[in-house]
């Protein structure tokens, strides 16, 4: 099954978005050149701080918890630091378009969490193979939002018609490392469909997403007993449409289990 992210500071979201079976809780710390990149689109700019770190880590029980740091500048050490203190399991890094900057995000952090590159400048792709060769790399996750804007593009999802991430998602997969992309809303929803989003992350052998800020708006909902009712319903149908997607992945990779199987069965007699 996908690993679900939620972001959100708020305690009382986080516990419902846990109940639910979301597997991370998400604190966006990115403020650093966000609104300059994306100012005048629809998309979340969340201002989260570090002390709504403290307060989702004493929380949740359950979930993981995820912090998005700023992309390296020169308060990252200080930064990286005060977050893990306060309790990430993982940290993601942003908008970097250097080897360098991953490398220095890999020091700043020196093991004490899980890492995951949020690659999303056309830069981060060119370098891609380089990044991948350093050590204390955990997961990988494509960011559709700030990489369109990159390439020029009009729409986020061209990038999966033109196979950018295929592409990237087999580099990924190559060198082991679990690796997610875009976000899901609920099913029903969404420009592109959710149910056609989620057959291409089993089709790409992608394993995280985001569950996104349409699949449940609670700066517009209010009302916990609809937003419970929202993630629960929307989660198990999730769950649900995976299970199918599953089956038919199955089949597949069962035949190619099989055909390597005979193959090495009769070179080996011959």
């Amino acid at each position: 099954m996908l690993k679900l992210m939620y972001i959100t500071n708020k305690p009382e979201i986080a516990v419902i978005a846990e109940n639910s079976g979301v597997d991370r809780i998400f604190i966006d710390l990115e403020t650093i050149g966000k609104q300059e990149r994306q100012g005048g689109m629809d998309t979340v700019q969340s201002h989260h701080t570090l002390e709504d770190v403290s307060t989702i880590r004493y929380t949740i029980k359950k979930a993981e918890l995820l912090v998005r740091t700023n992309h390296i500048y020169d308060g990252s050490k200080d930064e990286i630091d005060e977050i893990v203190s306060r309790g990430a399991d993982v940290i993601m890094l942003p908008y970097f378009k250097t080897v360098n900057e991953v490398a220095k995000f890999i020091d700043c952090v020196g093991g004490r969490t899980r890492t995951i590159l949020l690659v999303e400048t056309k830069e981060a792709v060119d370098k891609i193979d380089a990044i991948l060769e350093l050590e204390g790399i955990d997961e990988m996750y494509i960011g559709l939002n700030d990489l369109h804007l990159s390439y020029g593009m009009k729409f986020m999802f061209q990038l999966l018609e033109d196979g950018t991430i295929e592409r990237l998602g087999n580099k990924f997969k190559t060198k082991g490392y679990p690796w997610g992309f875009g976000g899901i809303a609920a099913l029903g929803k969404g420009d592109l469909p959710a149910e056609r989003v989620i057959k291409e992350h089993y089709r790409l052998g992608s394993s995280i997403a985001i569950l996104s800020r349409s699949f449940c708006n609670t700066d517009k909902e209010k009302n916990l007993e609809m937003i419970q009712e929202t993630f629960k319903k929307g989660i198990a149908d999730i769950r649900n449409l995976e299970k199918e997607a599953k089956m038919y992945v199955d089949y597949f990779t069962d035949n190619q289990r099989c055909i390597k199987e005979v193959i090495s069965s009769i070179v080996n007699k011959k």
